[in-house]
C-alpha cells in the first residue's frame, strides 16, 4: 500500500507531509486487519508520531480512515490506467481491469482487504475504482461495444461481482483465482451485450505485464 510522494518544500512542509504519510500508512494497515475501532492513541503509536500531530492533519479517526482507503485505492486505479493505456477496445479495457483486480485479491491480500472492508462506502467515492469502472463501461457503451441502458446498474453489477469474488477467494484459498476471475469477467461482458464468443475471446487475451508497469500500485 502507498500514499502520494512527499512534495518538495521547506523543512516544516516536508515534516508535515511525512507525518501525514505515516498516519495514512498506519491507518491502511489497520483497515487491512479490519481494526478500525482502535483509539487514536494506538494509531499514532503505530505511526510513531505524537498524539498532537494527529489533530494537525485530521479532525477524527474516521476522516483518517477515509483518506487512507481512498489513497490506496486511487493509487491502484492509477496503476490500472497505466497498464491499460495502450488498449484501444474499451470492452477489453474493462475486462483487463476486472481480471487484474480479481487476481489482486491473491497477489495483494492487504490491498484486497482495504477494498473489501470499505466496499460499500467506496462505491460512491469520487476517486479510486468506482469512477474508473463507470468510465470504462460508459466508454464501451458509447463505442457500441456494450449494450447498457442503465449505467448505475451496470456499475453496481460489476462492483458487486468484484467484491463477492474477493470475499470468496479469501474464504476459499483452494479456488483458482485466474479461472474464477476470468469466468466472472466473461459473464459480465455477456450481460453487457457481448456474444459468448466475443466475451470468451476477450477474457482469453494476455494481460498487461504488471511488473513492467511498476507493480500493482501498492507497496508493502
Amino acid at each position: 500500500m502507498t500514499t502520494a510522494p512527499t512534495p518538495p518544500g521547506n523543512r516544516l512542509d516536508r515534516r508535515k507531509a511525512r507525518t501525514r504519510s505515516a498516519l495514512i500508512r498506519a491507518a491502511q494497515t489497520l483497515i487491512a486487519e479490519g481494526r478500525t475501532n482502535v483509539p487514536i492513541l494506538e494509531i499514532t503509536q503505530a505511526a510513531d508520531v505524537g498524539m498532537g500531530s494527529f489533530y494537525n492533519h485530521f479532525e477524527t479517526k474516521e476522516q483518517l480512515f477515509d483518506a487512507a482507503a481512498e489513497a490506496v485505492l486511487d493509487a491502484y486505479g492509477q496503476f490500472l490506467d497505466r497498464v491499460t493505456g495502450e488498449i484501444e477496445d474499451p470492452a477489453e479495457v474493462f475486462a483487463a481491469s476486472f481480471r487484474l483486480t480479481g487476481r489482486l485479491h491473491r497477489r495483494e491480500p492487504a490491498l484486497s482487504k482495504v477494498l473489501l472492508n470499505n466496499a460499500l462506502r467506496l462505491l460512491g467515492a469520487p476517486n479510486g475504482l468506482a469512477p474508473r469502472v463507470r468510465r470504462d463501461i460508459e466508454a464501451a457503451t458509447e463505442a457500441g461495444r456494450f449494450d447498457v441502458t442503465d449505467l448505475d446498474v451496470a456499475v453496481t453489477m460489476a462492483a458487486g461481482a468484484l467484491i463477492a469474488l474477493g470475499q470468496l477467494l479469501h474464504d476459499r484459498p483452494d479456488r483458482d483465482v485466474e479461472e474464477m476471475t476470468d469466468r466472472i469477467a466473461e459473464n459480465l461482458l455477456r450481460m453487457f451485450g457481448l456474444t459468448h464468443r466475443q466475451a470468451a475471446r476477450i477474457c482469453s487475451l494476455p494481460l498487461p505485464d504488471v511488473n513492467a508497469a511498476g507493480g500493482s500500485g501498492s507497496a508493502a
